[in-house]
């Protein structure tokens, strides 16, 4: 009888290399660079070696690159910011994963701890293995059928995924300290991280480079086609500094008069990207219906460090004064999508951001042209409910009703909320804008024809103030963006 091969016990890992101390982010950022590099090339080819037919030599180990700082004392950090700066004296760390994709984010986090508290940062190897599906990189493929013929399986000569370290403990505040007492320095570790790039990648059919710190989500293909058009306008006029635009299948267009034609297989959530050189510009993802969408699309996109996220969708009225057309500003939210229930408990309020409601309030009125009290015939702020039924219609209305009044909710939706709420978990500015389509306690239903003249007249308005808003905040400091209010007691110090 044929027995399994044993697993390779003897480790083969790259060359080890010292821990470092730097006082300049820039060089920090250059050693990390360094590690992760090594460490992926090493993984790279000794995977290529074994696909040409090669004995192993053993188990083979690399490892993500590791960043530590260390404090004795409190240190006096302006009050106004909320994040730069650990709590309290003690050792944080964590590991770190595609130093070319987050270059920006990792000199402003550092720069920011060297100068809040006047001790270098250490740079060096951690202990955490980098599974080879993350560093095989988008020049390497590996089919289900090439696994099944090679001698042993891939997890006997390479480290694989590990889910049971894979988790959202540190942003939902269940993390405890390492036995040597070291805290987390950032919201995600480096496996974490790579595993939402990578769902990204499948999920969007499109890189994450591509992704800019400006997100806007929906649920129509409607609003997709509209952002196209506008983003070939911009590209024409050579206006916004923006300078791509990238849609499904990475297929990149930089003059504005390319056809973009859908791609031959839809993915499950497209994303589309105007882009700038800074990464200021505004990505737009279709998540599709539903709060499981919203969550999964933010789960990943929350590891990118966006700037804000805004939810530009549809919802049913739900009181008479409105009409269709209308706009609804989020303040609150009422969350009975129960995708979150686990990690973000429903008695946790979500509360507006006001840099956010200012941004949107302001895009309004230059889109619409009202101001001040006129703005009130056509928007209206308030509370928004999210739902997991679409067809809550057909349910026994005196319940449903009775919650969403005595909540003062004025509008209904499957989505906003949960967004809203992974905002607040993920600390991204968020915020909601979202038009009456359809009036369903009034006998207003969406109904085919109806919603032909909706879509005709309103999609392009309403885009066009989430463009706005974004610009808005494009321009905004992240200091005072970055609201203290998405910040816990005992917060970490990477954004």
């Amino acid at each position: 009888m044929l027995r399994p091969a044993p697993i390779l016990q003897r480790l083969v890992t790259p060359r080890p290399t010292p821990t470092q101390i730097f006082y300049d982010a820039a060089e920090a950022v250059a050693a990390i660079q360094k590690i992760y590099t090594e460490s992926t090339d090493f993984l790279r080819r000794r995977f290529t070696h074994y696909q040409q037919g090669n004995k192993p030599e053993g188990h083979y180990r690399a490892f993500y690159p590791m960043l530590s700082i260390t404090t004795s004392t409190f240190s006096h950090i302006d009050t106004r910011l909320s994040f730069g700066h650990v709590p309290e004296p003690g050792t944080y760390a964590t590991t770190l994963t595609r130093p070319d994709l987050f270059e920006g984010y990792l000199l402003q986090q550092i720069g920011l701890l060297l100068e809040n508290h006047k001790v270098p940062v250490s740079v060096g190897v951690s202990d955490v293995p980098i599974p080879l599906h993350f560093a095989l990189g988008d020049g390497y493929t590996l089919s289900g059928a090439d696994a099944q013929v090679l001698e042993r399986p891939l997890r006997d000569i390479f480290d694989v995924p590990d889910l049971k370290t894979t988790n959202d403990d540190i942003a939902n505040g269940d993390v405890e300290d390492s036995e040597d007492g070291t805290r987390p320095l950032a919201p995600f570790t480096a496996q974490r991280v790579d595993y939402s790039l990578a769902r990204l990648s499948h999920y969007t059919a499109t890189k994450p480079e591509y992704f800019q710190n400006h997100v806007l989500f929906t649920n129509y293909q409607f609003y997709i086609d509209e952002f196209i058009r506008f983003g070939q306008e911009q590209l024409a006029k050579g206006e916004g500094d923006y300078e791509a635009f990238v849609t499904p299948g990475n297929v990149i267009t930089t003059d504005g008069t390319t056809n973009i034609d859908a791609p031959h297989k839809t993915p499950q959530m497209p994303a589309y990207h105007l882009t700038k050189a800074d990464g200021s510009g505004i990505t737009m993802v279709n998540i599709g219906v539903g709060p499981s969408n919203a969550k999964t699309a933010t789960d990943h996109i929350a590891v990118l460090r966006p700037h804000a996220w805004l939810m530009l969708g549809h919802c049913a009225g739900l009181r008479n004064s409105q009409s269709l057309g209308d706009f609804v500003l989020a303040h609150a939210y009422v969350r009975e999508d129960h995708v979150l229930d686990a990690d973000l408990p429903v008695w946790i309020p979500v509360p507006p951001l006001a840099e956010i409601q200012i941004a949107l309030e302001q895009a309004v009125e230059e889109v619409t042209g009202l101001t001040g009290y006129e703005l009130k015939r056509v928007m209206r702020t308030g509370t928004v409910a999210t739902i997991d039924n679409r067809n809550w219609e057909l349910r026994e209305q005196s319940g449903p009703v009775q919650r969403l009044s005595q909540s003062r909710a004025i509008a209904l939706d499957m989505e906003s909320a949960t967004i809203a709420a992974n905002g607040f978990r993920f600390r991204v500015p968020y915020g909601t804008l979202l038009c009456v389509s359809d009036k369903p306690l009034h006998g207003e239903l969406k109904l085919p024809g109806m919603a032909s003249d909706f879509y005709q007249t309103q999609v392009s308005r309403h885009l066009m103030i989430g463009i706005r808003a974004m610009e808005h905040l494009a321009e905004m400091p992240l200091e005072r963006l970055h609201s203290r209010k998405l910040r816990s007691f005992d917060e970490t110090a990477f954004l």
